[in-house]
């Protein structure tokens, strides 16, 4: 599922809508938009709504959601800290993708290769699932390999990609993209019809994580 850029235009176009248009929270079913995240995840922020994307670079629709999801983010407000878990599911290859991911972040180059990688994968078919291809296809990305494959097998990269598997098992992710809300739930994706509506129910539950904590 990637996108052509007139078919991400016209999903911005329905996200920006989407948004514009005030939904009731009572309109959300659990089950069907949402389900109880158990027991409750505490927050890495506190005193802010946690909204997490779990996702993997080997997702065609992670790759699909990622440029709308990033504009979504950026107009979170203030109380809501959003944070991106790339997953592994045990799978040897995923795992080398969130190395991929959080060197990338390390080295400060998230932002400029983040949906380059998507689109070598899923449009070019570019399999970027060893260290010796990730290297490879840097290169060409003038990056500093040396320094990358440093990051690539360092501790630091292997305990947050080991907290990432560790996240998505106590928020009990089987499946990827989901998003989750302040610890307590997560959107379901199995009857919205567009991307935008996956980000429009993180939003009416960022509304009722609000509303409950007020209520506390």
């Amino acid at each position: 599922m990637t996108l052509s850029r007139r078919r991400f235009n016209q999903l911005l176009a329905g996200l920006l809508t989407a948004a514009s248009i005030p939904t009731a929270l009572a309109e959300l079913k659990e089950g069907e938009d949402w389900r109880a995240i158990k027991p409750p995840q505490p927050s890495d922020v506190v005193g802010k709504i946690e909204a997490l994307e779990f996702f993997s670079y080997g997702c065609p629709h992670c790759s699909s959601l990622n440029p709308l999801a990033k504009t979504w983010a950026s107009t979170l407000p203030d109380d809501v800290a959003f944070r991106r878990v790339p997953v592994t599911f045990g799978r040897q290859t995923w795992a080398n993708l969130a190395r991929l991911y959080y060197s990338l972040e390390s080295m400060n180059a998230l932002e400029r290769l983040d949906q380059d990688v998507f689109d070598s994968i899923h449009e070019r078919r570019v399999k970027l699932y060893t260290e010796p291809a990730i290297l490879d296809w840097l290169k060409e990305k003038g990056l500093d390999t040396k320094r990358f494959s440093e990051i690539f097998n360092s501790f630091d990269v292997q305990t947050k990609v080991g907290r990432a598997d560790y996240l998505a098992s106590r928020y009990g992710i089987d499946a990827v993209p989901m998003i989750a809300i302040g610890g307590r739930y997560a959107v379901l994706s199995g009857h919205v019809k567009t991307l935008p509506d996956l980000l429009l129910i993180a939003d009416q539950l960022i509304a009722k994580a609000r509303s409950e904590a007020a209520q506390a």
